[in-house]
């Protein structure tokens, strides 16, 4: 029986999920609101559900659940426990991994959202042109995945990636994870936000040249800039490449981030990168989610064999 893989995307907005074969097709999928997260143990228990359905849609298809792929936003070990979540702090301390793999009967892995949404755009989307590339994920929060000479870098811990907590105003506004003038708290979907409305609304009204809308995505992507033209210099990488539901307003965000990118980068590195829209949308997430556990499930066959 022909293997497939489960990939999930836990966003601060929306949970998704996908049975995906090796090519990256998507044979079937759900989604639903992630609502508030007020405890771990009914949050889990609704991931339990949505997996073991489509195991059953699998079964139904002729193919069998070879492994399950979670991205999680926020600290994740290498061991798949969540060590912090600014967005879903209930998550703080869950072996998502052991609990969901105990229950479902097949391997879960669980890694960092953003780091998914690197390795789908990576496999069979706006990365697969570059070899050392940075992945920007702007929605509910700011999250970063680096991608070094065709690998993923997740550091000594694990943990690499956190740019969304990157200090940009030395004294500026408090952020969630204890520090002041995090870039997540100037380029978010709710930084962004005006009153009632939501960054798609500003969107649309920064879309028909309404001033303050377009300052607003203005800011956002000379914050965007800042960050990224310190990332550049560092690694000289050859593109940055944003994601997540923000980026659907990438015209408004990128000249900005680019104006910034050029005057605060050496020449060469600034020269040498690039500023583009992932190609894979709220797909890039689940691809990539469910390309992290064939992978671990190849990994693991290997050394089976050895």
């Amino acid at each position: 029986m022909e293997g497939v893989c489960i990939g999930v995307d836990v966003g601060g907005t929306n949970l998704r999920f996908a049975l995906v074969d090796k090519s990256g097709a998507v044979l079937c999928r759900e989604s639903e609101p992630t609502e508030k997260v007020m405890a771990s143990a009914p949050f889990v228990a609704r991931l339990q559900g949505a997996l073991r359905r489509l195991q059953e849609q699998a079964v139904a298809g002729g193919v069998r659940v070879a492994g399950v792929g979670i991205g999680v936003p926020g600290l994740v070990s290498a061991e798949g426990v969540v060590l912090s979540s600014v967005n879903l702090p209930a998550l703080k301390g869950v072996d998502l991994g052991s609990e969901l793999a105990r229950a479902l009967g097949v391997p879960v892995l669980v890694l960092n959202d953003a780091n998914a949404c690197a390795l789908g755009e990576q496999r069979f989307g706006a990365g697969r042109r570059y070899r050392s590339w940075l992945m920007l994920t702007i929605g509910t929060g700011v999250g970063a995945g680096l991608i070094l000479d065709g690998r993923l870098w997740t550091g000594a811990n694990g943990l690499a990636g956190e740019l969304g907590h990157l200090t940009v105003e030395p004294e500026g506004r408090p952020c969630g994870c204890g520090n002041r003038g995090c870039l997540e708290q100037y380029t978010f979907a709710t930084a962004i936000s005006s009153g009632n409305d939501s960054a798609a609304a500003v969107a649309r009204r920064a879309a028909s040249g309404d001033a303050a809308a377009v300052a607003r995505f203005e800011e956002a992507g000379r914050y965007l800039g800042i960050a990224a033209a310190g990332v550049l210099n560092l690694l000289n990488l050859e593109a940055v490449i944003l994601g997540g539901g923000v980026s659907e307003s990438f015209e408004l965000l990128a000249p900005a981030m680019r104006r910034e990118i050029r005057s605060r980068t050496l020449a060469l590195p600034g020269a040498a990168a690039c500023v583009v829209k992932g190609a894979l949308g709220s797909d890039a997430g689940v691809l990539g989610a469910a390309q992290a556990a064939f992978d671990a499930e190849k990994n693991s066959s290997r050394s089976h064999l050895s």
